[in-house]
């Protein structure tokens, strides 16, 4: 019976972990769709390779100060209880990495190849593993002294803060250190229109991070005894309230609208567990309208260019979500309990700090070193030609 268990649980996972392998297609195809044509080949390539060096930085670094474990046993070691351990670490891998994919999308189209590669070294290796070490396996005692403190310890399920806000939240001074595009912003104080390329992609993206959710959310629950519906139904009311606010208050703007979802999806994931679904509902939906109002206010009021609309995305709405997770998942309003407002305000505070202090660190250090972007002339050719030397759709002459 124990090895059914431990098979089915290894099953469960790897279930999971191979749905959000494929989200990271949806932050691929995201990124291609709102680029613009001469750098949709550089948003592909990027999100692949970003990919493979987070799993050598994770299954090196990363995963042992997160968790303290290794794989350099035999392989008869690792292969034990239907090899769980290993499943597990790919299942986190892959929220590991996506920390480089959301940064990815705010400093596109003028960012160098190589030197984010090694921000991305940094960030999955030792930055990112130190808070999800504190959150998810109570590293330094600090979840303990939150528990303390506030009566709960701080709670997101399925990463929030901790991989969401986090990746925003990094992404902000990445964006900020790098700079505007160049056209984008004139000094009298006209904006140039940079449109999504290619809409379709852009609403592919949306559909596989999307369906891809389910299994960051629902599998979170890491083996198959703890798995509820409540947390597949909380989250598809939550991108269906982030969907709608955000078509509301975009105005039927299809960039907006395929974004709501996933700001609904990424404020739902704390407290997924723990609301009930008109709770996940109302946090979607305040999403939403959140990522539709901040995008509008960064890109033409603040003048940040966050190409993709990151830090809204992701670091505000995480942020709106860890805190979510502390209100709707009161007794008082219909949630399961075990949750302190407190101690989400105080985990997401904490998530905040240390994504920010990382990313100015990683990203200010490549600035004062290698550089962080393309010349003016790299730029206006287009990552895809100055970097990889191909366009999307290059043009074959045929032999007459």
């Amino acid at each position: 019976m124990e090895s059914l268990k431990t098979g089915t649980d290894t099953l469960f996972l790897l279930i999971g972990a191979a749905m959000v392998l494929a989200m990271h297609a949806g932050f691929a195809f995201l990124e291609l769709g709102t680029v613009r044509k001469k750098n949709q080949v550089n948003a592909l390539v990027k999100i692949l390779v970003d990919f493979s060096v987070s799993t050598i930085a994770y299954f090196f670094i990363g995963y042992t100060i997160a968790y303290g474990v290794q794989f350099f046993d035999p392989a008869d070691i690792l292969a034990a209880h239907n090899g769980y351990a290993l499943v597990r670490f790919f299942f986190l891998l892959t929220f590991a990495a996506a920390i480089p994919a959301i940064v990815s999308g705010g400093i596109a189209e003028r960012s160098k190849f190589n030197p984010q590669l090694f921000a991305t070294f940094v960030l999955v290796g030792f930055i990112y593993p130190f808070f999800e070490g504190i959150v998810w396996n109570g590293r330094f005692g600090i979840q303990h002294w939150i528990a303390a403190t506030f009566g709960a310890p701080f709670h997101d399920f399925a990463g929030s803060v901790v991989v969401h806000a986090f990746g925003g939240w990094v992404a902000l001074p990445a964006v900020l250190l790098l700079g505007a595009r160049h056209g984008r912003y004139h000094r009298d104080g006209r904006i140039a229109a940079h449109p999504p390329s290619n809409i379709p992609f852009l609403a592919l993206g949306a559909w596989v991070l999307a369906v891809g959710w389910v299994g960051f959310n629902v599998m979170s629950a890491q083996t198959i005894d703890k798995i509820s519906g409540l947390v597949a139904v909380n989250s598809l009311m939550a991108m269906a309230g982030g969907t709608l606010t955000a078509w509301l208050a975009g105005r039927n703007d299809p960039g907006f609208t395929y974004n709501g979802p996933l700001a609904g999806l990424v404020a739902v994931c704390a407290g997924s567990d723990v609301m009930h679904p008109l709770g996940a509902l109302v946090t979607g939906g305040i999403a939403g309208a959140l990522f539709v109002y901040m995008f509008t206010c960064v890109q033409n009021r603040w003048k940040i260019d966050d190409v993709l609309g990151v830090w809204p995305l992701h670091g505000l709405c995480g942020a709106w979500g860890g805190i979510a997770a502390g209100i709707f998942g009161l007794h008082a309003l219909g949630g399961l309990g075990g949750v302190s407002f407190g101690a989400q305000i105080v985990g997401t505070l904490g998530g905040i700090v240390v994504a920010s202090l990382g990313g100015t660190l990683v990203y200010g250090a490549i600035r004062l070193t290698v550089g962080l972007r393309l010349d003016q002339e790299e730029e206006f050719n287009g990552a895809d030609l100055s970097i990889h030397r191909i366009t999307s759709t290059p043009e074959r002459e045929t032999a007459g």
